[in-house]
């Protein structure tokens, strides 16, 4: 059973490094693949210093789009899905996000922060959907309608399509892990309206 990490990035040069340096390391991971969004920044050059595939994309796609471009980048049959900006990332936290569906026991996980940093972990607790940390069997991702269109949606159109189709998914802890926050990489303003477009987005998935 073959499994591939999938990062889907947009402008992450000064965080991803912190990422690759656990999912590169992780022997039971077969590839480890960065997709840049349309990146504007080094994105991509900092991810080719590590052992990984490096997919550009010409122009902006959104989160879903990037995913699954990283998704038909290989042929593992379980996908993990990180995010690129993600602060404390273990070892321990890819392997609790992968057994239960290598192992058998779940379609899909569902990561959680837990005891990270505060304003992370209270969004994740009040909607889990939202989780970017996930491990899905790859003909889940294929059977999903216009995944690829969904850009900030992708991970409630995974999470509705799981539960609509009766999928097992299992939540995951994921102790002291976090990440930066939008007003933190772009400045307050700036920031803020990125959040906002990805909150319209998150709605318009809703639909």
């Amino acid at each position: 059973m073959k499994v591939a990490i999938v990062i889907p990035a947009y402008n992450e040069a000064d965080n991803i490094a912190r990422v690759l340096r656990r999912a590169t390391r992780c022997r039971f991971v077969h590839e480890v693949i960065v997709v840049c969004d349309g990146c504007e920044d080094d994105t991509a050059a900092v991810a080719r210093r590590f052992p990984v595939q490096v997919v550009e994309l010409a122009t902006n796609v959104g989160k879903g789009g990037a995913m699954m471009a990283g998704v038909n980048a290989t042929d593992a049959d379980i996908i993990l899905f990180l995010d690129a900006d993600l602060v404390g990332l273990r070892t321990s936290h890819i392997r609790s996000l992968l057994e239960p569906v290598t192992s058998g026991r779940a379609d899909m996980s569902l990561g959680v922060f837990d005891h990270g940093r505060f304003a992370t972990d209270l969004a994740q607790r009040l909607m889990p959907v939202l989780s970017g940390q996930r491990a899905v069997r790859r003909e889940i991702l294929e059977g999903v309608p216009e995944l690829a269109q969904s850009r900030f949606g992708v991970e409630v159109a995974l999470s509705r399509y799981a539960d609509r189709q009766g999928f097992r998914v299992v939540k995951v802890r994921l102790p002291g892990l976090a990440q930066v926050m939008k007003e933190e990489k772009a400045g307050v303003w700036r920031g803020f309206r990125a959040r906002m477009k990805m909150y319209w987005e998150i709605i318009k998935s809703y639909r």
